[in-house]
């Protein structure tokens, strides 16, 4: 998929776009924003600013089949668009670069003050109606370290390294970065007590996934084969997976994680498209010669040599203090999106394998992405050892887990010699409401 929309050269007349941390030119990733007084739309992130789709289809700067995907684009949501496949998702991304690129007719960039609209005075929306939400435990270091803490003598479980693991979430309760996260409430039990209580979380953690957004879906009772999984994924995303730990403790045994889990899940608002991932491809996991090999379903020779995603991950905290005396977030750790021993591809293929129908707008969840050395850990579980190794920020501040009024973000970047960097914009929330008792 690397084109001339890839180019290291290529150039916008859109000024912030070039040398743009997140979102240069080569990277024009699609969402759902509305101007300041205005109705939700489909637009495009580039540089400092917001391509208003529909402006861009007024003005006929769009043809053939590139028009008919910016018109399933350019509404309040994008499911429409998402399912309307690869093909058209390239000519959309062809076309839009080709018009903001620095070479671009006169006559285009005459037309600025239609186009564009500034990103931050814009509000940014879900980019799709989501009608399923599941997250997956793919970060095979999160799952030993997490594993560690409870069973030390066996922190994997023996279906980990044979099945893609995961569980359903709720749709209903994924949120946008920058909205308020309300502290939980649910039954808790810790080992001093004989018997639950209720009351808020105490043990308010994060998770660092990605997230996937599903593209054309299948229909009920027919599997996706594995070769063909990649065409079902339109884009990517960050995703924090908020988890109530001393719910979670309680709860979750037999059944898995319920109150723990479904009170709010937030990602980033751009959907980060294949095409613009895929100067970052690479190797799947390397599994060792011990290891088993994946199941028939679940293995391709394409998806081994390039289902992995060379993304650069990390974590940061700001504390309410920490706001009040002007300070910077302070970054708590960083890791690799090639630490998940399952692929985008294989998470697809297994989920639709028992004739399960994907739609698009669902949405997947990697599971925690952590690494294998300190300062790689994807939560707040693994960096405090559950909460009994605390840390010290350099304000003097201390953390077992979240406490009220802390923001936490995430953020990827892709980078690879002789292409331009791209970012995946914020995925933030801070902690609000009922305090800990």
């Amino acid at each position: 998929m690397i084109d001339e929309t890839h180019d290291l050269t290529r150039t916008s007349w859109v000024a912030s776009a070039n040398g743009h941390a997140a979102f240069p030119i080569q990277n024009l990733p699609v969402g759902v924003f509305s101007p300041p007084g205005s109705t939700a739309r489909g637009g495009i992130a580039i540089g400092d600013c917001i391509l208003d789709i529909g402006a861009a289809l007024e003005a006929g700067l769009l043809t053939g089949p590139a028009r008919d995907a910016a018109e399933l684009a350019s509404g309040r949501t994008l499911n429409a668009f998402l399912e309307a496949g690869p093909a058209a998702h390239r000519a959309l991304r062809r076309a839009v670069s080709a018009v903001l690129a620095s070479d671009a007719p006169a006559t285009t960039r005459a037309l600025e003050g239609r186009l564009l609209h500034d990103a931050a005075a814009c509000v940014l929306h879900l980019p799709a109606r989501i009608g399923d939400f599941t997250d997956f435990f793919a970060g095979i270091h999160h799952a030993t370290a997490g594993g560690r803490i409870n069973r030390p003598e066996n922190p994997l479980m023996p279906n980990y390294k044979y099945v893609p693991v995961a569980y359903h979430s709720r749709a209903s309760s994924v949120r946008v970065s920058g909205e308020g996260v309300v502290r939980p409430k649910g039954q808790r039990k810790p080992a001093d007590q004989a018997e639950p209580d209720f009351g808020p979380c105490r043990n308010f953690d994060y998770e660092l996934e990605l997230g996937m957004w599903i593209g054309p879906g299948n229909e009920l009772g027919s599997p996706i084969p594995i070769r063909e999984a990649g065409r079902h994924v339109a884009g990517f995303c960050l995703l924090n997976d908020w988890s109530a730990r001393d719910i979670q403790t309680w709860e979750y045994q037999p059944l898995g994680p319920f109150l723990a889990k479904n009170f709010q899940t937030t990602v980033s608002p751009w959907i980060i498209t294949p095409e613009a991932l895929a100067p970052f491809r690479g190797p799947a996991f390397a599994r060792g010669a011990d290891e088993p090999a994946p199941l028939p379903y679940l293995s391709d020779a394409d998806d081994a040599a390039h289902g992995g995603l060379a993304l650069a991950l990390s974590v940061w905290l700001q504390t309410a203090r920490m706001r009040v005396e002007g300070m910077a977030a302070v970054q708590l750790s960083a890791a690799s999106a090639g630490a998940l021993y399952w692929t985008v591809a294989q998470m697809v293929a297994h989920h639709a394998s028992g004739g399960c129908n994907l739609r698009a707008g669902d949405l997947l969840g990697t599971g925690t992405i952590s690494g294998d050395t300190a300062g790689s850990e994807g939560s707040l579980l693994e960096l405090t050892m559950g909460g009994t190794q605390p840390l010290v920020l350099p304000n003097g501040e201390t953390r077992r887990f979240l406490e009220d009024g802390d923001a936490l973000s995430i953020a990827a970047r892709g980078e690879r010699p002789g292409f331009a960097g791209i970012g995946f914009g914020e995925c933030v929330g801070v902690i609000v409401g009922q305090g800990v008792r």
